[in-house]
């Protein structure tokens, strides 16, 4: 019976996604329909699901996996304080600040609220209560987000930082709260060994991680077994100290996060989760509840009525702060969808129900009430949201270094969607092309202090086009650390015994020097004088764009909504280069290179380009 149960857990979990797609249900998440599932197969209906220990033992896993992945999803970047861009003023509401003081303001509304539940005698743990209101699903959010196209956008970039609020003080105040509550409170100072231990496990491995990826095998996959291992020696110094295993699952996802992971590693990962433990853990979840003992029990049917208002009301508050800076129909949107709530909910019924603080009535109550916010939420955000003015912004391109080569190339970029700013510590230069070019500005040197108070970090693409290739290596060092998302260097001249070069490629910057660059030029005048005469058009031309929007990934070129308008010609996938067809499939970060009338390449590139 147990191997029984197993298979038609798997079985659900294979069939749910497919019969969504089938019948194009796209208005709640998929974990929201495996709950649903389990609902149906479990204690509720068909009675075909039972929990054995097996069983739960997998939903446990997939719990700790969910939470570490969730822990993964953290940008701390968002946690900067946001700069001024080309010397303007800085914007008063940041989405630092408007996040901070919006999830502030869903603490207070949450304490308020289970002060008033327990007035009423309706729920009598006041902290329990102000936990699990103030928890956001933060999975749910991004995957709303990146629908909409906003994960790069200020709106997007607010929510989600609130989102991530919502999951990292809700799961602090967990442990402490199960501290407390299982006898351990004199042991909670030992809480902070967790964090410690993550400390050390992040600095030990992030001088071995690019070892790593040079022996790794596909028969050993290092960095997966490295994921596990910061999983489960995390979770086990959790439980050995008293906390919850998922706060350990949630450190080792950021210290996995820091470590800074390829794609394919954070593919695998997600695909070990989502494709197996994850929705075992939602449709047991499901399969868990008892809807006919529940429904029968009066206070049972008061309570997740009550429980779901609650859970909107707790995130009213952000609609105030976030009006500051959005339109009032985005505020409220912005609200409703910051009271998606199920990720760490789940969890914490969990820890309750172990410590005998909450009935299997008031369990199921809430799980049904956050299981409806992520139903309702997602829908109202989608049909409330509107683009906001500021959204419809042009790329920003930064120039360090303005002679013969970059000065062309900024002027003719400036004409399309791009926005240009030029740098330059050279006098001569800056008299000879100030004129020429848009805004060039001289700085008194090219130190990182200078460079930062002309917001040079502050860019879309960098282009350190100095003559001086020493320089331009110690620029892109620092824009590194900065985490400018592309950096174009010039290297006229390199020393082969030099390995900098190489290392600076390994983290991402895209290198050129303009010998190769006549070479290549000569031959294609040579072998294809056509394929030249397309590069140059000035009507049509050859132009490469990369897909980082994840609404194009997973679609085959046919369906794309231009397809019509462009001809692509090759795909740069993974150092490879690939003949495109029509049913071939396009995945995260392809390069596609395409012809097209010039007059439709700047809307193509910001669509395909987006990150979200």
């Amino acid at each position: 019976m147990a191997q029984l149960s197993l298979l038609i857990v798997l079985l659900a979990a294979l069939m749910t996604p497919l019969v969504m797609a089938r019948f194009n249900i796209s208005v709640i998440p998929t974990a929201v329909a495996e709950i649903i599932v389990g609902i149906v197969l479990g204690k509720s209906l068909l009675h075909w699901v039972t929990l054995t220990s097996s069983l739960n033992q997998l939903s446990t896993l997939g719990v700790i996996i969910l939470i570490f992945l969730s822990g993964m999803e953290i940008d701390f970047n968002l946690f900067k304080p946001q700069k001024s861009i080309n010397g303007a003023a800085p914007v008063k509401w940041t989405p630092l600040k408007l996040a901070v003081g919006a999830y502030v303001g869903i603490v207070i509304s949450a304490g308020l609220l289970g002060w008033l539940l327990q007035i009423t005698g309706l729920f009598n743990d006041i902290l329990l209560a102000t936990i699990l209101f103030s928890t956001i699903a933060l999975g749910v959010v991004i995957a709303a987000l990146t629908e909409k196209e906003l994960l790069s956008k200020t709106l997007g970039q607010t929510i989600l930082l609130t989102a991530a609020l919502g999951e990292i003080i809700p799961l602090l105040a967990l442990t402490a709260y199960a501290s407390l509550n299982g006898g351990h409170s004199g042991r909670l100072w030992l809480v902070l060994l967790i964090f410690l231990a993550a400390i050390v496990l992040l600095m030990r491995f992030r001088s071995i991680y690019r070892f790593f990826a040079k022996i790794d095998k596909t028969t050993t996959q290092l960095d997966i077994r490295l994921a596990f291992f910061l999983i489960f020696a995390l979770v086990t110094i959790a439980e050995q100290v008293g906390a919850e295993n998922i706060l350990g699952a949630f450190l080792a996802g950021i210290v996995m996060k820091l470590l800074q992971p390829s794609k394919a590693t954070r593919d695998k990962l997600t695909s070990i989760g989502y494709g197996f433990f994850i929705p075992i853990f939602f449709i047991t979840t499901g399969a868990k509840l008892n809807l006919p003992s529940l429904l029968a029990d009066r206070n049972s049917l008061i309570l997740i009525p009550v429980f779901f208002i609650c859970f909107l009301l707790a995130k009213a508050v952000p609609i105030l702060i976030f009006r500051q800076r959005f339109t009032l129909k985005n505020a409220v949107a912005s609200s409703f969808l910051a009271s998606t709530t199920i990720t760490l909910v789940l969890p914490t019924l969990q820890m309750a129900q172990n410590l005998h603080v909450i009935s299997s009535q008031q369990s199921g109550a809430f799980t049904l009430a956050a299981v409806l916010t992520c139903i309702c939420s997602p829908i109202i955000f989608n049909r409330l949201y509107q683009p906001e003015k500021e959204d419809l912004v042009k790329t920003r391109v930064t120039f360090v270094g303005t002679n013969i080569l970059t000065v062309p190339v900024a002027q003719r970029l400036s004409k399309g969607w791009y926005d240009i700013q030029m740098l330059t510590d050279q006098p001569k230069n800056y008299s000879t092309y100030n004129s020429e070019a848009r805004n060039v500005t001289l700085l008194p040197d090219l130190s990182e202090q200078s460079l930062l108070t002309a917001a040079a970090f502050d860019t879309d693409i960098l282009v350190l086009g100095h003559l001086e290739h020493e320089v331009n290596v110690q620029l892109a060092t620092t824009a590194i650390q900065h985490h400018v998302p592309r950096i174009i260097a010039r290297f006229e001249a390199r020393d082969v015994t030099d390995d900098r070069y190489d290392v600076l490629a390994e983290q991402g910057v895209e290198i050129y020097n303009s010998f190769d660059i006549n070479i290549s030029m000569l031959r294609e005048m040579i072998e294809s004088p056509s394929t030249l005469k397309l590069l140059t058009d000035n009507d049509a031309g050859l132009y490469e764009v990369t897909v980082r929007n994840r609404r194009f990934t997973g679609r085959e070129l046919q369906s794309l909504p231009f397809i019509e308008s462009i001809t692509i010609s090759r795909i740069y996938r993974n150092g490879k280069f690939i003949a495109p067809h029509g049913d071939t499939f396009i995945e995260q970060d392809d390069h596609l290179i395409f012809t097209s009338d010039k007059g439709t390449v700047p809307e193509i590139r910001r669509l395909l380009s987006l990150r979200n």
